[in-house]
């Protein structure tokens, strides 16, 4: 697999002009063109913020393929596998090239890991209404107006300025898309336990152990972040909070209704480390197991 250090190499193998900053690289795709830079998988040190309406072809990243055809943002951090194939757009779109040296010194470099989406899978992609995707052109037309000044010591404040603006509105729009989801599909969080009672039921508690996000976010074809930032915008709490709360109530009704042990319960519920088992129960319940059950005994 290809992996591109700097985005001069990358420009370079797809057979396009160097870019102006070697840092940064602002791409415009007219729907005439296939918009296409590499037919292989490769891997980068830099983000990539795509904006398409796609009439065709495909788009992989992650584990994902993703060939929807509204308009969309999708969000690429480093070292992420990508593969663009025959790609047609319906209107014209845009991408974004930052490579992440570009952050170096700026708050952005930390912010922008604090975004999610960045670890969302292909079919997992922002859809934007006509007015979001005004906003949007506006942001990246103010990028390429900066761009295509004379560098001087406002240039690089600017440029990020104006790309925090268009992280921040689709941190906005992502919480929008989340309700209108929930809205017609149904609650998530429904979903979520209704896996995780399959889980349990089906035994994989003792075969495989505790569950975890990915292995849920996997039973509902969506990604760990993804399911995660959808079910805090539902319920207030993530995945992993509300696996704790299911496992705890499990273990609340097994401590009433059997004599095992603390440890056969645990073990029961997939805990390897008893007193792993007892700090979480203290810590959802505000007793410990042993209390919680003597309180029924008395």
């Amino acid at each position: 697999m290809q992996h591109f250090k700097t985005l001069s190499d990358y420009t370079c193998f797809n057979g396009f002009a160097p870019p102006e900053n070697p840092l940064i690289h602002l791409v415009e795709c007219a729907k005439v063109d296939t918009c296409n830079m590499s037919h292989e998988e490769f891997t980068g040190d830099f983000y990539m913020i795509m904006f398409k309406k796609m009439k065709s072809g495909v788009i992989v990243y992650g584990r994902t393929k993703y060939d929807h055809d509204s308009g969309s943002m999708s969000f690429i951090k480093p070292r992420q596998i990508m593969k663009m194939d025959n790609v047609e757009l319906e209107e014209n779109g845009f991408i974004i090239f930052i490579h992440e040296d570009y952050l170096n010194g700026h708050s952005l470099h930390s912010e922008i890991k604090k975004y999610g989406y960045f670890d969302y899978e292909a079919n997992e992609a922002l859809h934007l209404s006509a007015r979001e995707e005004a906003i949007m052109w506006d942001l990246f037309s103010k990028m390429v107006t900066e761009y295509n000044n004379n560098e001087d010591e406002y240039s690089r404040d600017i440029m990020l300025t104006h790309l925090d603006s268009i992280l921040k509105y689709s941190q906005r729009f992502y919480k929008r898309q989340f309700i209108n989801r929930a809205q017609l599909s149904g609650t998530t969080v429904s979903k979520f336990n209704e896996a995780l009672s399959s889980y349990y039921e089906n035994g994989l508690l003792k075969t495989k152990g505790l569950p975890s996000v990915k292995a849920m976010a996997d039973l509902l074809n969506t990604s760990p972040r993804y399911l995660s930032d959808l079910l805090r915008q539902e319920t207030g709490k993530t995945a992993i909070e509300l696996i704790h709360i299911f496992l705890i109530s499990e273990a609340k009704n097994m401590l009433q209704a059997s004599e095992n042990t603390i440890s056969e319960t645990a073990y029961h519920l997939g805990f390897e480390n008893p007193p792993y088992f007892s700090r979480l129960f203290k810590k959802e319940v505000g007793l410990t197991p042993v209390e919680f059950r003597k309180q029924f005994l008395n």
